[in-house]
């Protein structure tokens, strides 16, 4: 079964993380094949209630971007360099193949050799010298072993096409000699004599008892076919290994972890039609051809807590997704399929999943209550941000006493974990929850920070200013703001990069709004921030 995997968005927060971690475990005790994933490193906040209840960490997820591993490519397709070129090219054959992949023993890569290289070999250049094995010449000629000295085969191909006298007297055999012959006697007691490498009789012709002592004291080797000269002078070169036909030793070649659009890039300019497929330690899988593209497996997933593209996975065009569960306002994210789209008006996604538990009637463990608590608790301020709803409410009842802990106090340590400044880049506290929106063509970023304190980032606002202002032009963003939400007095403050000064005046209808400038009330980027700045936008 393919594996699922599930996440929330880019620069993930506690909600996010930790539904996705309760949903993969409802979905594979309900028999699915699911694992949680995570898009960014985790905030303090949500390392705290992971390490607390004894969770691990989702692993990382880069991307899911089509690669050669979720193509059906030809798994296994290759030849061994020491195979004779017949088997190599009936193997071709038989699989439609316009090349193939050469390996050692130790199925490390060698070469590919194609079709082309086979029809400019026989058509062409011909061969007259023949590097293969005594086994290869039997199999590939239906040969018959009449004496046997050498495993290694090497020399240059003679056929025997004069008359008996003048072949003796004009041709010079040595031990580097291949000889293919009729029932000649005279012929062969001279190539026995001469101690050539190998005589190949035609036509399973007679070889008399004398000549073999003689073969068997010079170890002259000799295998008899009942295939006729011309025949044989058809065959024998195919007899050579597979790795005498290898033109490159370094051809275009890519790793099963290699992206699709990559490839097809590369293949634009180079309109091959194969590619050999290995992994890193060089060792052959199989041969990856441009037309198995039509037999794609996309990476499958479910997405928690975003349905907007900016904020998801990169290549999440190119997956397929089975379900959304979101509490937040339609994005931009469309399906070529119908899919599961659980979305609620609540604070937290961990409230959907929990719904979801009880509708499968589904028992809920100790750590994953923890998780979804956390997820809830986090969302809704300690269900006092004004997106908490009754279900939220419940959920957190139910859950805390699943987890064995009182959600106040529990919750509150949770959040000022998550408020240490120390050790914190400026650009670290930005975007230590940050989200992407898109509106009318044009894009901006928050960030929201919890904090119990806001005389620390205060008093190096203009530093916070800097770095807004860099991340803006770097992204082209129109805003980029960072609202430092004061868990005590239940409000935020603002800090905005320097062009979008007019834009927030605006939607604030302020005559002159200071960097630092305190919202009260506003602690819900969902309900006070946002719709705020899509109206201006």
């Amino acid at each position: 079964m393919q594996k699922t995997y599930i996440f929330g968005h880019k620069k993930p927060d506690t909600d996010s993380t930790t539904s996705c971690i309760a949903l993969s475990y409802l979905k594979n005790q309900l028999g699915e094949n699911t694992e949680p994933r995570v898009l960014g490193s985790l905030n303090k906040e949500t390392s705290f209630a992971l390490s607390y209840f004894h969770v691990d960490e989702p692993a990382y997820l880069n991307d899911v971007k089509l690669q050669i591993k979720d193509i059906n490519y030809h798994k296994g397709f290759m030849v061994k360099d020491t195979a004779p070129i017949y088997d190599g090219y009936q193997y071709m054959i038989k699989e439609g193949l316009t090349g193939i992949p050469i390996v050692d023993d130790k199925k490390k890569f060698i070469g590919l050799v194609t079709i082309k290289d086979l029809s400019r070999m026989l058509i062409s250049d011909g061969i007259n010298e023949l590097q293969t094995s005594y086994d290869n010449i039997v199999h590939v000629l239906n040969g018959e072993e009449i004496t046997r000295f050498d495993e290694e085969i090497v020399g240059q191909i003679i056929v025997a096409a004069y008359r008996s006298t003048t072949f003796i007297h004009t041709v010079n055999l040595d031990p580097e000699k291949i000889l293919i012959v009729g029932d000649r006697h005279s012929v062969i007691e001279y190539a026995v004599e001469s101690g050539i490498q190998l005589i190949i009789i035609a036509g399973n012709g007679e070889i008399k008892e004398k000549h073999l002592n003689i073969a068997r004291k010079n170890k002259v080797n000799i295998i008899r076919t009942p295939y006729d000269t011309f025949h044989i002078s058809k065959l024998i070169s195919l007899a050579n290994y597979m790795k005498t036909m290898v033109r490159s030793f370094n051809p275009t070649k890519f790793e099963q972890t290699d992206y699709i659009d990559d490839i097809l890039e590369i293949n634009d300019k180079l309109k091959h039609t194969n590619y050999p497929i290995v992994n890193r330690r060089n060792e052959c899988l199989g041969l990856f051809k441009i037309t198995d593209l039509s037999e794609k497996r996309p990476k499958k997933v479910i997405l928690v807590d975003h349905n907007e593209t900016a904020q998801s996975v990169d290549g999440i065009e190119e997956a397929q997704i089975l379900e959304i569960i979101d509490h937040h306002n339609l994005g931009s994210i469309t399906t070529s399929l119908p899919i599961n789209f659980r979305n609620m008006a609540v604070g937290s996604t961990c409230t959907i999943v929990y719904q979801l538990f009880l509708e499968k009637k589904v028992k809920i463990p100790k750590e994953i209550a923890g998780m979804m608590l956390s997820g809830i608790l986090s969302d809704t301020l300690i269900l006092k941000s004004p997106t908490a709803t009754e279900k939220d409410r419940i959920a957190v009842s139910d859950l805390s006493k699943i987890a064995e802990v009182d959600y106040e106090e529990y919750g509150l340590e949770m959040l000022k974990a998550g408020t240490s400044l120390e050790g914190m880049t400026k650009e670290n506290v930005i975007y230590n929850d940050f989200k992407v929106y898109n509106a009318n063509g044009k894009s901006f970023g928050i960030g929201q920070f919890f904090t119990m304190n806001f005389i620390d980032i205060e008093k190096e606002i203009n530093q916070y200013v800097q770095v807004l202002d860099e991340i803006a032009e770097a992204n082209q963003y129109e805003l980029v703001a960072l609202y430092v939400t004061d868990i005590i007095k239940n409000g935020s403050y603002v800090i905005f990069n320097q062009k979008a000064k007019n834009l927030l005046e605006t939607a604030y209808e302020l005559e002159n709004i200071e960097q630092g400038n305190y919202f009260d009330g506003c602690v819900s980027r969902k309900k006070h921030i946002v719709p705020i700045l899509m109206e201006v936008f």
